[in-house]
């Protein structure tokens, strides 16, 4: 275990950029984690943790999560709160923070047209709402996400803390579009969920594998390019006076009539 101190060591630096920018985690390779369980979800998904960055208030708390990351990752380094601050993206820091290789789970969707029922997912662009999508999809066991380029990063760190670990262990692909992953996945049944009153209900679909359902931006939806490329166009009844859900809300309630 190496002790920092200055602000300007590169190791600080560079998980200060990694906070930061997309563009940099893309370029890098890398992402950060931090929080006690994530980072030991992260240890027990067995991911490439390059950097273990840790307060010694968090080590005498945490001795037993400590020592299983220490003992894992490739580098640990001991740094004041004052330089925690720097690196940390949370108001109240617990002082564990990881910086991790990028996962590269692409292939896990080579077999796509055997089964499975799948997550797509277009211009969402709340972190928080990402997450919380990605969280609920593990949960009920979806096969795998699919999430256009203009999605928020996946890797940015509200993101992964807000999964609880699922972007270590869900199945993610990334598309340009939709129309185009689907026009190479033929036997994929989509189905696209949209506002629209003569759109069948979701309680009334059989989800027939392999499928996938489609979740659009928060404020403006699925795009009519890739609502036609899909083979059904489905709809959350309410009952009540508000007109939409949340996405995240809504992407809860389809994946669980998806799964069911």
């Amino acid at each position: 275990m190496i002790t920092l101190t200055s602000k300007d060591n590169p190791q600080i630096k560079n998980a200060v950029k990694l906070k930061k920018s997309a563009k940099f985690r893309k370029q890098s390779g890398c992402f950060i984690a931090e929080g006690v369980r994530v980072c030991v979800d992260a240890y027990l998904s067995g991911a490439v943790i390059d950097a273990f960055f840790v307060t010694e208030a968090a080590k005498n708390k945490n001795p037993g999560e400590f020592e299983k990351l220490e003992g894992y990752a490739l580098n640990t380094y001991m740094i004041s709160p004052e330089l925690f601050a720097l690196i940390s993206d949370t108001q109240t820091p617990q002082g564990f923070l990881c910086v991790i290789k990028r996962l590269d789970k692409s292939e896990e969707f080579d077999t796509i047209k055997n089964g499975g029922k799948f997550l797509a997912l277009e211009n969402i662009q709340d972190p928080n709402n990402l997450g919380t999508i990605l969280r609920t999809a593990e949960a009920f066991g979806v096969s795998g996400v699919i999430l256009t380029s203009d999605c928020c990063d996946v890797y940015n760190p509200k993101v992964v803390r807000g999964s609880m670990g699922a972007v270590f262990r869900l199945p993610m692909i990334e598309t340009d579009s939709l129309p185009e992953f689907f026009a190479d996945n033929t036997g994929l049944k989509t189905y696209a969920a949209v506002v629209d009153g003569s759109a069948e209900k979701v309680t009334d679909v059989v989800f027939e594998e392999p499928c996938a359902v489609v979740i659009g931006n928060e404020g403006n939806g699925i795009t009519q390019m890739t609502a036609d490329s899909c083979g059904k166009k489905i709809t959350i009844p309410m009952n009540g006076k508000a007109e939409s859900l949340n996405a995240s809300v809504a992407a809860a309630v389809l994946i669980w009539e998806m799964v069911k």
